[in-house]
């Protein structure tokens, strides 16, 4: 009998069709039972409900133990649109105070994926947040009118006091960026925002835990799932101690209200932060709640710019207060010794280029330069060292780069690595930058003479100018400034408790301790002189290409002992002896001493009520 090969391939035809078949279904139940979560979700979600457990969040307290930041309970409102059935919604709604077209809304916007992108009606949706204490009792009473409702239980945050928002930070809803980057967070989860609460978020926020309720077959939740052998408990969150003294925070905000500028203190032997003022500021309060996002809108809009930390951020011409490090520098690169004397009639004069100066003793060597801020002191020796000493460097542009690497090992042009988020590095130029600028070869120490004092393209942010009088009060060395002094059960990160030595030998420093001395007891910083306290200053007024002067102070004290360095920088306020000195004097007075002498509270109620916003013209338009 004749083979009928036609009949033979439409045999393998319709059999491959029947594998094909067969393997399709066998891929799509394998992703609805084991790789498509939706499935297993439908079905969990008929016997069971995950309810997360929310940890409590550390809490902050001062570097003396005063309670700062806490937790207070707080109440959302979740549903779980699978499970919602018929209810009288005008109940609820009067249940909760709101109307029936915002909660029509309220599912509308749940249901958006545009706005609520992990929308899944088999899982917990927050409906309203953070209702009302008062609100909560009456629904609890009738929460079993409304199946596919309940109520999640979670943490507000609550301040003691309206002090140091800029340090403390806030919390904020997480969005889709920080669950795509943590699994740990879920939709309505809350992290940290700015400040501590921002950079230690890891260790104040706890781990979650999870309770498993079990319903009957019409839906309703019947108790825990076997006793809650399978409930996870939440783990609480570590206690920050910070290294601020809040009442000198809280006084340092004093001094600065209705000015525009920053406090940095230090702690100079563990570079701890005893105080980071930004002013203007805000009140942490105004960033808790239902109305958080109202003030927040508030705060970006203020033309004063409260959010933005100018103690961290601000990048600043340092002016006079960069003329220390300028000694250090010329001195370790034997460029003067200290009998070295410069001329100074009323400036530096060189080539037709003239940098002025006030009225002091001509010639004038080092520290006597420091005790009266001679500006063409600092000004020849940066010549002397770019210019006169080719034969020891090769070129200026290699003499440059050694006097900004001696600058950037005392902190300058980077980073110093503080434990808050937002450092700004300031600016610190190389010789590239002026090769690009002038023509290689075509600059020298006349052209770029104004950075010997701290101004032209040098720029820094009060912290690093707090650090630097940090290293000099330490004679040689700092550690990274931190706000955060210890984290519950956790051992400080390294950085925070190693010395960094810049390339400057410490005698120079001592030389340079004692210029600064001799500036409060017969120099520019008269004013911070106290009883019984041997305080260590130096003035800086810098100039300001768009209005008045800034007003600019370093200092520490005791001189042989030294327990706070500080940066004082005030905007637009003219001399540094018109308020960064008062100010930097009065927030030392205030911390080693606790008060304020009485000849001395004149100088606190005229800083108190000065107001160099108006007086500088600085205004919104």
């Amino acid at each position: 009998m004749r083979k009928n090969y036609e009949l033979e391939k439409r045999k393998y035809i319709i059999g491959g069709f029947i594998v094909i078949i067969v393997l399709i279904y066998i891929v799509r139940l394998f992703n609805l039972q084991v790789m498509d979560s939706n499935y297993k979700q439908f079905a969990d979600s008929n016997a069971f409900m995950r309810k997360t457990l929310y940890p409590s969040r550390g809490m902050i307290r001062d570097r003396n133990g005063k309670l700062v930041v806490y937790n207070q309970p707080a109440y959302d409102v979740m549903m779980i649109p699978r499970n919602v059935q018929e209810f009288d919604t005008i109940d609820f709604c009067n249940t909760l105070g709101i109307t029936v077209d915002a909660f029509h809304k309220r599912i509308a916007d749940m249901k958006d994926r545009r706005l609520n992108p992990g929308y899944s009606s088999y899982t917990p949706q927050k409906f309203i947040t953070q209702i009302s204490a008062k609100d909560y009792g009456r629904l609890a009473e009738k929460l079993y009118r409304f199946p596919g409702f309940f109520i999640q239980q979670r943490i507000l945050r609550q301040y003691v006091t309206s002090t140091a928002g800029n340090v403390l930070g806030n919390i904020r809803e997480v969005n889709q960026t920080d669950i795509e980057r943590d699994p740990y967070y879920a939709a309505g989860d809350y992290c940290g925002d700015l400040g501590v609460e921002k950079s230690y978020e890891e260790y104040l926020r706890g781990e979650k835990g999870v309770e498993i309720l079990y319903r009957d077959a019409y839906g309703r939740i019947q108790g825990r799932y076997e006793d809650g052998a399978h409930d996870i408990a939440p783990v609480s969150g570590r206690d920050l101690t910070l290294s601020l003294d809040i009442d000198l925070q809280q006084y340092g905000e004093q001094l600065m209200q209705n000015k525009i500028g920053a406090i940095v203190a230090i702690e100079p032997a563990t570079g701890e932060i005893l105080a980071l003022v930004s002013s203007p500021t805000y009140d942490p309060k105004l960033l808790v709640g239902r109305e958080r996002g109202k003030n927040y809108r508030a705060l970006i809009n203020d033309f004063y710019k409260p959010l933005f930390d100018r103690a961290l951020k601000g990048a600043y011409p340092p002016g006079s207060t960069f003329k220390p490090s300028q000694g250090l520098i010329l001195r370790q690169e034997n460029i003067i010794t200290l009998s070295t004397a410069y001329p100074c009639y009323h400036g530096f004069i060189s080539g037709g280029l003239r940098v002025g100066c006030h009225g002091h003793g001509s010639p004038i060597t080092l520290q006597p330069a420091l005790q009266t801020s001679c500006n063409a002191f600092f000004c020849w020796g940066l010549k002397a060292m770019l210019d006169g000493h080719r034969s020891k460097y090769g070129s200026v542009a290699e003499a440059f780069e050694v006097w900004k690497r001696h600058l950037v090992s005392l902190g300058y042009g980077y980073r110093l690595g503080v434990d808050l988020p937002g450092e700004s590095r300031g600016f610190i130029p190389n010789a590239n930058f002026y090769n690009k600028w002038y023509g290689e070869n075509h600059w020298s120490a006349n052209t770029i003479i104004s950075i010997a004092i701290g101004q032209g393209e040098i720029s820094a942010t009060p912290l690093q100018i707090a650090n630097l009088c940090a290293t000099i009060a330490n004679r040689g060395h700092f550690i990274t400034p931190h706000a955060v002094k210890s984290i519950q059960d956790t051992v400080m990160p390294e950085e925070y408790v190693t010395k960094r030595y810049p390339t400057i030998d410490r005698t120079y420093f001592e030389e340079v301790a004692t210029g600064m001395r001799m500036a409060v007891t017969g120099g520019t910083c008269r004013l911070a002189n106290l009883k019984d306290i041997e305080v260590c200053g130096k003035t800086g007024t810098a100039q300001n290409p768009h209005g008045k002067d800034h007003s600019a102070f370093i200092g520490f004290a005791p001189y042989h002992d030294p327990k706070i360095a500080i940066c004082v920088y005030v905007e637009n306020a003219g001399f540094g002896a018109t308020y960064g000195v008062p100010i930097g004097s009065l927030m030392i007075e205030k911390y080693l001493t606790d008060t304020i002498a009485p000849e001395r509270k004149y100088l606190e109620e005229r800083m108190f009520n000065s107001n160099t916003i108006i007086s500088s013209g600085v205004k919104k338009h």
